[in-house]
């Protein structure tokens, strides 16, 4: 194809949340994988104080790390903010469609989506609300229970000055996890194993967000499903995935998730079928309660009794050796596959959709 009937693709990437790391590094397995015979491959990061740095029209094929995308992406003179975000904002507009490879507050949480919505630029993923609701784990569970979908015990802690009450001590029992409200990647979780120890995991859980959770410890399995979204808008729950932690790590925290090489995925997991299609239906139908678009992994945890829904994610990882695209490849469906899957649906969203989503 010549340059002009190529897709634009503009991956927004990085941003000021604790998960900013996170974010080069799934844009960096996204813009690897874009294939260049069909897109216009455009970096634009967001830098951790929120500079917006623009990087080339065309970035050339090839395998792409975060340092690369650093140096494709050098900071701005520096400008007042406004003239910044108006600089960013004519690039995003220039885009046929804009991914938006931002992990947590500010990116995932439909901050970005409402700029993108005022750009009137199509962009893969969940709206501002879908997203918003997702990325508060406290209104993610209000929502799926509001549909009797089963969803981990929890109690609320909505200001700095609260603590956990005797009645909810007796309610949740022990162990027990915390952990922010808005935030991802298991930064600042803690798992309580004694009501001495919940001070100092509060105050961990308080440096990601205000708003904290306490949620039963559910001793069990961890399972994904991963939902990705046809371009003729139907809904298709891939294999289940079992997270298996192997190294010191008593729960797939940080280190687990991106330090201990040890970490395993099963795919599929060892499941009978009919807990299988239990989970996929679980996982169909919570995408659906939250109005989610385009993709979502629903992660579940496993008791002797019910699947729990634990969290609903709108962006999960997107690095080759992430869940959600091994879920996929599993099945056939190659990352450069996935990634034209998504695009191709951001651009046939009908605009009702986009503006409800």
């Amino acid at each position: 194809m010549n340059h002009r009937q190529r897709t634009r693709i503009a991956v927004l990437f990085g941003g000021p949340s604790t998960e900013h790391d996170v974010s080069c590094s799934s844009a960096a397995g996204i813009i690897t994988h874009l294939d260049r015979s069909r897109y216009q491959v455009q970096p634009v990061r967001i830098s951790r104080d929120r500079r917006w740095a623009i990087g080339p029209v065309d970035t050339p094929e090839g395998v792409y790390t975060p340092d690369d995308l650093l140096r494709l992406t050098p900071a701005p003179a520096l400008t007042r903010p406004v003239t910044d975000l108006m600089s960013a904002s004519a690039a995003l507009a220039c885009a046929d469609v804009v991914f938006p490879a931002l992990h947590g507050p500010y990116g995932e949480d439909g901050t970005v989506q409402a700029l993108l919505e005022v750009l009137r630029v199509p962009y893969v993923g969940s709206g501002i609300a879908a997203s918003a609701a997702a990325m508060d784990k406290d209104v993610t569970k209000r929502l799926l229970a509001a549909d009797q979908l089963p969803v981990v015990p929890w109690a609320l802690l909505k200001h700095p000055a609260c603590t956990l009450e005797k009645a909810d001590r007796e309610r949740l029992g022990l162990p027990v996890f915390v952990k922010p409200a808005r935030s991802g990647s298991s930064i600042g979780v803690t798992r309580v194993d004694d009501w001495d120890s919940l001070p100092a995991a509060l105050s961990r859980a308080r440096r990601a967000d205000p708003k904290v959770l306490v949620e039963k410890a559910v001793i069990g399995r961890e399972i994904d499903i991963a939902v990705l979204q046809q371009p003729d808008g139907s809904l298709t729950a891939g294999p289940p995935l079992e997270i298996q932690v192997r190294g010191h790590q008593q729960f797939f925290d940080f280190d687990a998730k991106y330090r201990d090489n040890t970490t395993r995925f099963a795919i599929p997991a060892p499941l009978d079928d009919t807990l299988t299609h239990r989970l996929q239906s679980l996982a169909l139908t919570a995408f659906d309660s939250l109005g989610c678009f385009g993709l979502a992994r629903v992660d579940f945890l496993l008791d002797q009794t019910e699947p729990l829904i634990n969290e609903v994610n709108t962006l999960p990882g997107f690095t080759e050796a992430s869940q959600y695209p091994q879920i996929w490849a599993a099945t056939q469906l190659p990352y450069p596959k996935l990634l034209d899957t998504l695009i191709t649906s951001a651009l046939g969203r009908p605009a009702p959709s986009r503006a409800a989503a």
